[in-house]
Parts: C-alpha cells; structure tokens; sequence
C-alpha cells in the first residue's frame, strides 16, 4: 500500500537517504558502533514511509550480494558499487574484542556513543533503549564470528527493531572513519589496563597549584609598522623561598580563531604560580571580541599570528629592561615556550620552525572541493597568500605545546618536517572542530624527536578551555558526540592533566627537568587517567603506526 502511495517526491527522498544509508554501513565497519537493524525484522522509518526485512534475509544477503527485494523501495536507486558497499558493511568484522570494548563503553567517549545510538530507535516498541545498545554491542563482540554489523542485528535484546532513518543519518554523519580510527588508534596505545595504576614514583601532584602569589598585569602595545594593537595579559610572580625565576623560560600563549586570551587563564595561573612568567596575548585579528563576535579570519592572519608573537618578545625585551615596570627582570624573552590552543597551536607549529605550503595547500583545496572538513575549509583561506612558502620560525622559542592545532593542508607534506625545537601535541578523540586523526596524530608522524603525543580519550575541542570562558550554550545534549562539547565540570579531569604535561614541558628548560621528567611518560599518562577520561602519551622516539590493530 505505501509503495502504491508513493510520490514522486517521496521517491526522490528515499533514494536520498538510500545513498547516505549505504555510506552509513561502509562507516560503520571501522568501528564498535553497529548501525540499527532488527533481531527477527527489521523496519526502516522515514516520516509515513516503512519498509522491513528479516534477519535472514540480511544474512543471506551476505552470502549472496544481493540486497533483499523487501528493502527494493531504498535499494532500487542504488549503483552496483553502493549495494556492495552496504553488503560488505553487513558482514565486515569489527576489529575490537569484548574485552577492549568492554573498557571502552565505560568511559565517557563510550556512555555517549551507546547514548547516540540508542536514539535512532523507535521505542515505542523497545524501552530498553541504552542498555539493550550496549547489551547487544557486547553479546556480539563475544560471539564466535565477532562483533559486525549483523552480528549485533542478531544479538540486539528486540523481536523488532524499528530504524529512524534521519536519526540515523545524523548520529552516523559524526561517527565518520576520522573519528573511528582515532579511537582505535588511541585504544592500541595502552601499555596496561586503564583500570590498574602504574607503580611509578610520583615526587609530588603536578595539578595542584604551586607556593607562588599571583600577579596579573596588562600592557597594551601598537605595532605603528603593521598597525596592530596588541593587548597582553601578564600573568606572574614575585619569587618566594630563595626560587630564582630568572632561570625559568617566558612562557606565551595564543588563543583560538573567535575567542579570547583568557581561554587558557587557568593554566596561566597554574604555571604563575610555581614562578614562571606568562605572556597571554590578545590576537587583534581573530579575537572575538574586539571582532564584535565576527567569526572568520582575513589570509594574512595566518602570517600575522607568529608575527605577533615576535612583536612581543621585542617589546617585552625592553620592558624587562625598564627599572621602572615591575616585570624588569624577570621576562627571559630568549628562551621561550609557547603554548598555543586550537589556531595558536597552529601558530606554535610555525613558530617553531613549520613552513607553510601554500602552492600544495591550493592544489589540495581545488582537488578536494566538497569533501574537506570544516577546519581544512577554513585552512584553505591561506591559499590566497601571494607565495608558495613561508618560513615564520622565532629562534626565541626553544618549544611548544601545541593543543589542538590545525595541520593538515597549511604544513603539506613536508611543512612539519622543519619544526626542529622540542613539541608536546596534544589531541582530544572526539575533538570535531580540529579532528584528532588528520589535524594532530598525521602532522605529528612528521615532526623529528624530541616530540610527545598527548591525548584525552573522549575529551573534545573546548575540553581544555577555562570554564569561565566556555559558552554554556556548548554543552547541549541534543546532539551527536562529536558535536556536543564535554566542558565546564565535565571536563576538569582534562584540564588536570593538561596542567601537569604543560608544568612538565616548561620544567625541560630549567635546571629541574630530571624532577619533571616522570610526568611525560606513558605510565603516568595511565596513572593520572580516570574512568571517563582514559589518557595516553607517546614519548620521544615512539613510532606512529595508524594502522588498526585489535
């Protein structure tokens, strides 16, 4: 009957999500998240439209490569390839046992996913909801052929399973290949089980505040050649128990495009009080408020941000030789680490010696129209800089903390490759806006030792910033994981451990590195992780392989 009522506008809807119904199943291979199916039947709902199948259907399916003639009012509009696709998606193996996915669905990143999923069932029939997701994701992994696609179908606690086709499509758009082979690759690097702590010697709890009394200062300076002010945020203190500060590196930071300086003022706080300087800058041109809140960024700004940077350090050179400013003295602008977030990580790259390529960023861009994400879209801005390379490099900064930065068309193939100072990248896996795969863990191959990967599984992009500072409005819970930000309170276990790997860094340019060294481990890295926020840190001289491995 609903085939025979069928309009012609309707059809042209079903074969519109028919499509994206078959990139969903090619998605979902890569990863625990099995896609909605029925145990005995399953039914697909789009508004008034339905149509179901069986269980065995499917399975034959499987074993014929032919999709079943009861789903033909979806299927008959798709080519040979995407009826492959969605066959081969049925049957593939998830790598992943019960035992690492078990793990898994008990962190934060895991609760929300089997929260996502659970969404694109109607349960009108199902009240099992959540833990039916999860019951059937862990019955499958423990069946002899694995957990897949089908396998889950068959473990799935329901008679019927009714399929809210948008639902699905919006929960899946998120659940992209990126983002899999991220949580695969983060769950690969784990020397012991997250649920047993290291023995490892810990000297004292780097996320607690330091002996020293802070102070804030602002100066505000104008760059008359490049006419540019430039507000910064002086975060320090006068030493206490004989310390001598002088030995300690300025520390600058840099904060994300549309945001703020105080997006990191916690942390500047946190380093302030165990005696080191921090200079927070204010961008001009990507600071959402003296933009009056303007999202988007002019290309130049790409060559603007580091050159800021060294504006700065110039003017805070005779700052700290002025007897009478109270920072005289304790600016040590020649040795410098630089700490910048989301955009000022990616002004951390080419501070530290990163060259732009922009005759391969365009060549990208034109080559992969349509199919870039959101922050290789906004990356391809720089593509209408006048030369094909650009080094902006400050032999100031003797290194970096990049937090998710941006890297994967600006710096090409071999961009990354000139960074030669010391860096610690590090990524959160459900990060959306600057994805963990592409943007850090690929860039971060290409970086010569010393060099350190840090990253928070299930933390996201705002996981890191003050929550003074995060719009509330982030933290909604109407969308899928990877667009809903894990902030404020949620988040704090993150910040901790971004505290104690940024304190640890800052240490490597005194004369205490040895007593900071334990906290860029991988051990510690396990011991500071917690049940939601699972954390992981590759050391100098670890190999990346993003190959997945069960």
């Amino acid at each position: 009957m609903i085939k025979n009522a069928l309009t012609r506008k309707n059809h042209k809807k079903a074969i519109i999500f028919t499509g994206l119904l078959s990139a969903i199943a090619w998605t979902q291979y890569l990863t625990m998240c099995a896609t909605v199916h029925a145990a005995d039947r399953v039914t697909i709902r789009y508004g008034f439209l339905e149509e179901s199948t069986s269980v065995a259907e499917l399975k034959k399916a499987t074993e014929t490569g032919q999709l079943p003639g009861s789903l033909q009012i979806y299927t008959s509009a798709l080519s040979q390839e995407q009826r492959n696709w969605l066959v081969q998606g049925l049957k593939t193996r998830i790598p992943i046992n019960v035992v690492t996915l078990d793990w898994l669905l008990n962190t934060q990143l895991g609760q929300t996913v089997i929260n996502d999923i659970a969404t694109v069932f109607d349960r009108r029939q199902d009240q099992s909801g959540v833990q039916a997701v999860r019951s059937g994701l862990i019955l499958a992994a423990s069946s002899p052929e694995g957990l897949s696609m089908l396998s889950f179908i068959a473990a799935y606690p329901s008679q019927t399973l009714r399929l809210n086709l948008p639902q699905v499509l919006t929960v899946a758009r998120f659940l992209n290949i990126d983002f899999l082979q991220t949580q695969q690759f983060l769950l690969m690097h784990s020397p012991q089980s997250d649920r047993q702590k290291p023995s490892i010697n810990i000297p004292f709890d780097p996320t607690q505040p330091g002996t020293q009394k802070l102070e804030i200062s602002k100066l505000n300076l104008s760059d008359d050649k490049r006419k540019r002010n430039i507000i910064v945020d002086i975060y320090w203190s006068n030493p206490t128990n004989g310390e001598n500060n002088i030995e300690k590196p300025l520390i600058v930071f840099s904060h994300s495009s549309s945001s703020a300086g105080t997006d990191l003022q916690y942390l500047a706080e946190h380093l302030a009080s165990y005696g080191y300087v921090v200079a927070a800058l204010q961008n001009p041109g990507s600071n959402f408020f003296t933009n009056k809140g303007k999202v988007g960024l002019n290309p130049q700004e790409f060559l603007a941000l580091p050159q800021d940077v060294s504006f700065v350090l110039d003017e805070l050179a005779k700052v700290n030789q002025n007897p009478n400013n109270s920072l005289q003295g304790k600016l040590t602008t020649n040795k410098v680490m630089f700490v910048g977030y989301s955009l000022g990580g990616t002004t951390a790259l080419a501070l530290a010696g990163g060259e732009l390529q922009i005759a391969s960023l365009k060549s990208s861009c034109e080559k992969n129209a349509g199919k870039l994400s959101d922050v290789q879209s906004f990356m391809c801005l720089a593509r209408q800089l006048p030369q094909n390379n650009y080094q902006l490099q400050d032999q100031r900064v003797k290194q970096i903390v990049a937090l998710k930065p941006a890297s994967s068309l600006l710096f090409g193939e071999t961009g990354l490759t000139k960074v030669k100072v010391p860096t610690l990248v590090f990524t959160a896996s459900a990060d959306h806006v600057t994805p963990s795969l592409t943007e850090q863990i690929n860039g971060f191959n290409r970086i010569a030792s010393p060099k350190w990967l840090a990253a928070a599984v299930g933390a996201s992009h705002y996981s890191v910033v003050d929550p003074l500072v995060v719009n509330a409005s982030l933290n909604t819970n109407n969308t899928p994981i990877t667009s809903r930000e894990v902030v404020g309170e949620k988040s704090a276990d993150v910040r901790s451990y971004v505290k104690a790997i940024t304190l640890a860094m800052a240490a490597q340019l005194t004369p205490d590195a040895n007593k900071y060294n334990v906290f860029l481990t991988p051990e510690y890295a396990q011991f500071a992780s917690t049940p939601l926020f699972p954390f992981r840190l590759i050391a100098p001289l670890h190999s990346i392989n993003t190959t997945s491995k069960n």
